[in-house]
Protein backbone atom coordinates (compact mmCIF):
# COMPACT_ATOMS: atom_id res chain seq x y z
CA UNK A 1 0.00 0.00 0.00
CA UNK A 2 0.82 3.58 -0.89
CA UNK A 3 -0.05 6.91 0.66
CA UNK A 4 0.61 10.25 -0.77
CA UNK A 5 0.38 13.83 0.28
CA UNK A 6 -0.02 16.54 -2.41
CA UNK A 7 1.61 19.38 -2.08
CA UNK A 8 1.41 21.02 -5.24
CA UNK A 9 -0.63 20.21 -8.56
CA UNK A 10 1.38 21.56 -11.79
CA UNK A 11 -0.15 21.31 -15.47
CA UNK A 12 1.42 19.07 -17.83
CA UNK A 13 -0.61 19.71 -21.00
CA UNK A 14 0.39 22.90 -22.98
CA UNK A 15 -2.83 24.63 -22.40
CA UNK A 16 -2.21 24.07 -18.85
CA UNK A 17 1.32 25.03 -19.04
CA UNK A 18 -0.13 28.78 -20.86
CA UNK A 19 -3.20 29.15 -18.41
CA UNK A 20 -0.32 28.99 -15.07
CA UNK A 21 1.95 31.39 -17.25
CA UNK A 22 -1.31 33.36 -17.63
CA UNK A 23 -2.13 33.05 -14.18
CA UNK A 24 1.21 34.40 -12.74
CA UNK A 25 1.09 37.56 -14.88
CA UNK A 26 -2.46 38.76 -13.77
CA UNK A 27 -1.26 37.94 -10.33
CA UNK A 28 2.23 40.41 -10.84
CA UNK A 29 -0.34 43.36 -12.74
CA UNK A 30 -2.45 42.92 -9.67
CA UNK A 31 0.30 43.42 -7.45
CA UNK A 32 1.36 46.20 -8.85
CA UNK A 33 -1.83 48.15 -8.68
CA UNK A 34 -2.15 47.66 -12.61
CA UNK A 35 -6.33 45.90 -12.37
CA UNK A 36 -7.71 48.36 -9.68
CA UNK A 37 -10.83 50.03 -10.63
CA UNK A 38 -9.82 53.66 -9.55
CA UNK A 39 -7.07 53.92 -12.10
CA UNK A 40 -9.71 53.53 -14.83
CA UNK A 41 -9.95 56.72 -16.94
CA UNK A 42 -13.21 58.17 -18.41
CA UNK A 43 -13.40 58.70 -22.28
CA UNK A 44 -13.67 62.15 -23.35
CA UNK A 45 -16.98 62.82 -24.74
CA UNK A 46 -15.44 64.90 -28.17
CA UNK A 47 -12.38 63.29 -29.16
CA UNK A 48 -10.88 64.99 -31.86
CA UNK A 49 -7.69 62.46 -32.72
CA UNK A 50 -7.65 58.62 -32.08
CA UNK A 51 -5.25 56.53 -32.19
CA UNK A 52 -5.74 52.35 -33.52
CA UNK A 53 -2.56 50.33 -32.55
CA UNK A 54 -3.77 47.30 -34.88
CA UNK A 55 -2.88 45.20 -37.93
CA UNK A 56 -2.96 47.81 -41.31
CA UNK A 57 -4.10 44.52 -43.28
CA UNK A 58 -6.79 43.37 -40.50
CA UNK A 59 -10.56 43.85 -41.00
CA UNK A 60 -10.13 45.78 -37.59
CA UNK A 61 -9.04 48.93 -38.76
CA UNK A 62 -11.50 49.18 -41.51
CA UNK A 63 -14.55 48.64 -39.11
CA UNK A 64 -12.84 51.27 -37.21
CA UNK A 65 -12.54 54.09 -39.79
CA UNK A 66 -16.58 52.64 -40.78
CA UNK A 67 -18.00 53.48 -37.44
CA UNK A 68 -15.82 56.91 -37.11
CA UNK A 69 -16.19 57.82 -40.43
CA UNK A 70 -20.27 57.22 -39.92
CA UNK A 71 -20.73 58.45 -35.95
CA UNK A 72 -17.84 61.54 -36.07
CA UNK A 73 -16.57 62.11 -38.99
CA UNK A 74 -14.65 65.36 -38.03
CA UNK A 75 -12.20 63.25 -36.08
CA UNK A 76 -9.02 62.37 -37.22
CA UNK A 77 -7.86 58.59 -37.05
CA UNK A 78 -4.06 57.69 -36.51
CA UNK A 79 -3.07 54.20 -37.14
CA UNK A 80 0.22 52.36 -35.88
CA UNK A 81 0.60 49.12 -37.18
CA UNK A 82 1.58 46.02 -35.70
CA UNK A 83 1.31 42.56 -36.02
CA UNK A 84 -1.22 40.76 -33.75
CA UNK A 85 -0.65 37.51 -34.29
CA UNK A 86 2.53 35.20 -34.29
CA UNK A 87 5.76 35.30 -32.17
CA UNK A 88 6.57 38.97 -33.22
CA UNK A 89 3.33 40.28 -32.25
CA UNK A 90 4.54 41.11 -28.32
CA UNK A 91 7.24 42.87 -29.15
CA UNK A 92 5.90 44.83 -32.30
CA UNK A 93 2.66 46.01 -30.43
CA UNK A 94 5.14 47.20 -27.47
CA UNK A 95 6.78 48.93 -29.98
CA UNK A 96 3.60 50.51 -31.03
CA UNK A 97 2.39 51.33 -28.02
CA UNK A 98 5.13 53.04 -27.12
CA UNK A 99 5.29 54.99 -30.50
CA UNK A 100 1.72 55.81 -30.00
CA UNK A 101 2.85 58.13 -27.08
CA UNK A 102 4.83 60.32 -28.68
CA UNK A 103 1.86 61.29 -30.97
CA UNK A 104 0.91 64.62 -29.31
CA UNK A 105 -3.91 65.46 -29.02
CA UNK A 106 -4.40 61.45 -28.94
CA UNK A 107 -7.46 61.69 -27.03
CA UNK A 108 -7.96 58.00 -26.99
CA UNK A 109 -6.03 55.08 -28.33
CA UNK A 110 -7.57 51.90 -29.12
CA UNK A 111 -5.29 48.62 -28.94
CA UNK A 112 -6.52 45.78 -30.50
CA UNK A 113 -8.15 42.86 -33.68
CA UNK A 114 -10.55 41.16 -34.81
CA UNK A 115 -11.63 37.79 -33.31
CA UNK A 116 -9.88 34.49 -33.18
CA UNK A 117 -8.78 31.21 -31.65
CA UNK A 118 -7.00 31.77 -28.18
CA UNK A 119 -3.63 31.29 -29.72
CA UNK A 120 -4.27 34.03 -32.26
CA UNK A 121 -4.94 36.08 -29.00
CA UNK A 122 -1.89 35.08 -27.18
CA UNK A 123 -0.02 38.69 -27.69
CA UNK A 124 -3.12 40.44 -26.08
CA UNK A 125 -1.92 37.95 -22.80
CA UNK A 126 1.34 38.69 -22.82
CA UNK A 127 2.29 40.81 -19.61
CA UNK A 128 4.68 43.02 -21.06
CA UNK A 129 2.04 44.17 -23.43
CA UNK A 130 -0.45 44.71 -20.90
CA UNK A 131 1.91 47.10 -18.90
CA UNK A 132 2.63 48.77 -22.17
CA UNK A 133 -0.89 49.19 -21.89
CA UNK A 134 -1.41 50.74 -18.66
CA UNK A 135 1.49 52.95 -19.39
CA UNK A 136 -0.30 54.91 -22.24
CA UNK A 137 -0.34 59.12 -21.85
CA UNK A 138 -4.61 58.67 -23.40
CA UNK A 139 -7.22 56.82 -22.27
CA UNK A 140 -7.58 53.00 -23.51
CA UNK A 141 -9.90 51.03 -25.07
CA UNK A 142 -9.35 47.31 -25.32
CA UNK A 143 -10.16 46.11 -28.49
CA UNK A 144 -10.04 42.45 -28.44
CA UNK A 145 -12.54 40.45 -30.58
CA UNK A 146 -13.06 37.57 -28.70
CA UNK A 147 -16.34 37.81 -26.19
CA UNK A 148 -15.72 34.73 -24.61
CA UNK A 149 -12.58 35.26 -23.21
CA UNK A 150 -10.76 37.92 -20.99
CA UNK A 151 -7.47 39.12 -21.85
CA UNK A 152 -4.85 41.15 -19.66
CA UNK A 153 -4.81 43.99 -22.26
CA UNK A 154 -9.07 44.22 -21.00
CA UNK A 155 -8.36 43.77 -18.10
CA UNK A 156 -5.64 46.73 -17.61
CA UNK A 157 -7.06 48.88 -20.58
CA UNK A 158 -9.76 51.77 -19.34
CA UNK A 159 -12.60 51.05 -21.48
CA UNK A 160 -12.99 46.56 -22.42
CA UNK A 161 -14.99 46.42 -25.53
CA UNK A 162 -16.13 43.15 -27.36
CA UNK A 163 -14.66 43.84 -30.77
CA UNK A 164 -13.23 46.82 -32.95
CA UNK A 165 -16.54 48.64 -34.08
CA UNK A 166 -17.78 48.60 -30.66
CA UNK A 167 -14.48 50.26 -29.66
CA UNK A 168 -15.00 52.55 -31.51
CA UNK A 169 -18.93 53.36 -30.44
CA UNK A 170 -17.08 53.78 -27.21
CA UNK A 171 -15.06 56.17 -29.09
CA UNK A 172 -16.91 59.11 -30.64
CA UNK A 173 -20.68 60.19 -30.10
CA UNK A 174 -23.24 60.13 -32.56
CA UNK A 175 -23.02 63.14 -34.25
CA UNK A 176 -26.91 62.50 -35.49
CA UNK A 177 -28.06 61.70 -32.22
CA UNK A 178 -26.66 64.95 -30.86
CA UNK A 179 -27.88 66.94 -33.85
CA UNK A 180 -31.24 65.50 -32.89
CA UNK A 181 -30.49 66.13 -28.69
CA UNK A 182 -30.20 69.95 -29.76
CA UNK A 183 -32.98 70.21 -32.08
CA UNK A 184 -35.09 69.29 -29.39
CA UNK A 185 -33.52 71.79 -26.66
CA UNK A 186 -33.77 74.16 -29.26
CA UNK A 187 -37.08 74.02 -29.77
CA UNK A 188 -37.76 73.63 -25.82
CA UNK A 189 -35.89 77.09 -25.78
CA UNK A 190 -37.90 78.88 -28.37
CA UNK A 191 -41.00 77.36 -26.40
CA UNK A 192 -39.38 78.73 -22.92
CA UNK A 193 -38.73 82.02 -24.66
CA UNK A 194 -42.08 82.44 -26.06
CA UNK A 195 -43.80 82.00 -22.82
CA UNK A 196 -41.22 83.84 -20.91
CA UNK A 197 -41.84 87.11 -23.43
CA UNK A 198 -46.13 86.66 -23.57
CA UNK A 199 -45.54 86.63 -19.68
CA UNK A 200 -43.64 89.68 -19.80
CA UNK A 201 -46.11 91.51 -22.35
CA UNK A 202 -48.95 90.62 -19.90
CA UNK A 203 -47.32 92.18 -16.96
CA UNK A 204 -45.93 95.36 -18.65
CA UNK A 205 -49.30 95.59 -20.02
CA UNK A 206 -50.88 95.49 -16.94
CA UNK A 207 -48.35 97.82 -15.04
CA UNK A 208 -49.09 100.26 -17.86
CA UNK A 209 -52.62 100.11 -17.23
CA UNK A 210 -52.44 100.45 -13.15
CA UNK A 211 -49.83 103.26 -14.77
CA UNK A 212 -52.27 105.03 -16.80
CA UNK A 213 -55.29 104.90 -13.95
CA UNK A 214 -52.79 106.40 -11.32
CA UNK A 215 -51.44 109.87 -13.41
CA UNK A 216 -55.47 110.31 -15.02
CA UNK A 217 -56.62 110.09 -11.04
CA UNK A 218 -53.38 112.67 -10.20
CA UNK A 219 -54.58 114.60 -12.97
CA UNK A 220 -58.10 114.91 -11.45
CA UNK A 221 -57.02 115.26 -8.10
CA UNK A 222 -55.04 118.46 -9.18
CA UNK A 223 -57.45 120.18 -11.03
CA UNK A 224 -60.27 119.81 -8.33
CA UNK A 225 -57.38 121.75 -6.41
CA UNK A 226 -56.97 124.32 -8.58
CA UNK A 227 -60.79 124.72 -9.12
CA UNK A 228 -61.25 124.78 -5.14
CA UNK A 229 -58.62 127.81 -5.20
CA UNK A 230 -60.01 129.70 -7.87
CA UNK A 231 -63.69 129.85 -6.47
Amino acid sequence: QLQFTIRQLLPTTEGGFHALLLERARQALEKDGLLGLERKRALPPFPRRIGVVTSAEGAAWGDIVAVVGRRWPGCELVLIGARVQGKDAPRELVRALRLADRFEGLDVLIVGRGGGSKEDLSAFNDEQVARAVAASRAPTISAVGHEMDTTLTDLVADVRAATPSAAAEKAVPDRAALLRLLDGMGAQLSQAAAGRMEAGAARLAALGGRLDNSVTRRIQSVDHRLRTAAM
